[in-house]
């Protein structure tokens, strides 16, 4: 009986930190499991969300032909930072949201939903995560 309810406790604070999470997140942004089963970040149309390890110190090193390649996560310019979530101003002056000091980016070459074919592109983009 105590297990069961070892069990039940463990599972309720879980979902908790979820459901936290859920609700600190920017507009649109969901979390989502991927075939393998990894929970992974995904924006408002449900395509993956990457980072990339030359980003530094909460800028974003990937811009011009880099951006068109890894779209980033735009943020509103009246965008604040909620929690984990902290927004980043681009070389060209445009908003990007950032999870836990990391810019977010899509991958062009995603053509669908769910699709993870950005992670470890050139063994510097990987898979957002909460």
């Amino acid at each position: 009986m105590k297990a069961v309810r070892l069990l039940l406790t463990i599972t309720a604070l879980v979902l908790a930190g979820y459901l936290y999470a859920a609700d600190n997140m920017p507009q649109g942004v969901t979390t989502q499991k991927t075939a393998s089963g990894m929970m992974i970040l995904a924006d408002a149309k449900g395509m993956t969300l990457y980072t990339f390890d030359k980003d530094m110190n909460g800028m974003s090193m990937c811009n011009g032909q880099c951006a068109a390649a890894w779209p980033p996560l735009k943020a509103a310019g009246d965008a604040m930072t909620m929690g984990d979530w902290t927004v980043v101003t681009r070389n060209d002056g445009s908003k990007q949201w950032a999870y836990k000091g990391k810019p977010l980016y899509t991958y062009a070459k995603d053509a669908k939903p769910g699709e993870t074919t950005g992670d470890g592109v050139g063994n510097n983009w990987h898979m957002a995560m909460p």
